[in-house]
């Protein structure tokens, strides 16, 4: 499989930057966005700015959907003018959204006959990573779409771990985000604590990243942002759990310790808006 174009879908704090790597490793890069603006600032980038996910399909190889919701995933693959309207056989679609396995799983058996090649391919080490063209994916599906899409990973990512078939990545993610929560809420937490008794945060911050409670959310003050994503990330773990029968009481303390803190901080939570 050659691959001339790439399709992003969502160019915004993901997929702009992505599309930049992208359009530098040499690739015609397209893409679609349903704000103006984003698409202004991605085709200052070199991204080719399309009117809809069905254009995007049809003059492309890969499209990378980097949406925020499912919701917005089901519009751009599914909506009258989305991705299947316009794909071909042997289209790729690089599922890089996170989303819950349930709901990958559904996807897939949804697209099966039409033709079209699914990776899943979420991606960590946040935002800043994709910028810097260092992030992590964590990727699900078929070994031969995986290795033929290494080249277009290869320009935002430095590490792609196959973990099986497709879905497998979004079960990745889910744990990933879930730790990384878990991480944000006790190093709040700690942090907060020590100043209560005197010792100052920041230069125990410097202490404890190369200590043994070194951790990325700890090295990354991810503690010091907003965290838009955590909710719905935990509300993800929790309901696949649920369908398990799994007990997960560490994960229903981190869902309402992450709301806490952002409450504590004055950072939007759903329901209460920005504060």
């Amino acid at each position: 499989m050659t691959i001339r174009t790439v399709g992003v879908l969502g160019l915004g704090a993901m997929g702009r930057p992505m599309g930049r790597h992208l359009v530098a490793g040499g690739f015609d890069v397209v893409g679609y966005d349903p704000s103006a603006e984003s698409v202004r600032r991605a085709e200052e980038v070199g991204v080719r700015g399309l009117a809809s996910p069905k254009e995007v399909a049809q003059e492309s190889d890969v499209v990378l959907i980097v949406v925020g919701f499912e919701e917005q995933v089901e519009s751009v693959v599914f909506g009258d003018d989305g991705l299947l309207a316009g794909a071909r056989p042997g289209l790729v679609l690089g599922l890089g959204s996170t989303v819950s396995p349930t709901y990958a799983r559904d996807l897939a058996a949804r697209l099966e006959g039409s033709g079209v090649d699914l990776l899943d391919m979420p991606v960590t080490r946040s935002d800043r990573a994709v910028e810097s063209g260092t992030a992590l994916v964590l990727a699900g599906g078929d070994p031969a779409v995986l290795d033929a899409c290494r080249p277009v990973l290869a320009t935002f990512a430095t590490d792609v771990f196959a973990l099986g078939g497709f879905g497998s990545g979004q079960v990745a993610k889910m744990v990933n985000n879930m730790i990384l929560w878990a991480c944000v809420a006790a190093n709040d937490e700690g942090l907060r604590l020590a100043e209560e008794l005197g010792v100052d945060p920041d230069r125990l911050r410097e202490a404890l990243v190369v200590s043994s409670a070194a951790n990325f959310a700890l090295i990354e003050r991810a503690d010091e942002r907003p965290v838009p994503w955590a909710e719905k990330d935990m509300v993800i773990a929790q309901q696949e759990a649920d369908k398990l029968r799994f007990a997960m009481p560490v994960g229903g303390l981190v869902k309402e310790a992450v709301k806490a803190f952002k409450l504590r901080k004055g950072y939007p939570t759903p329901g209460t808006g920005p504060r």
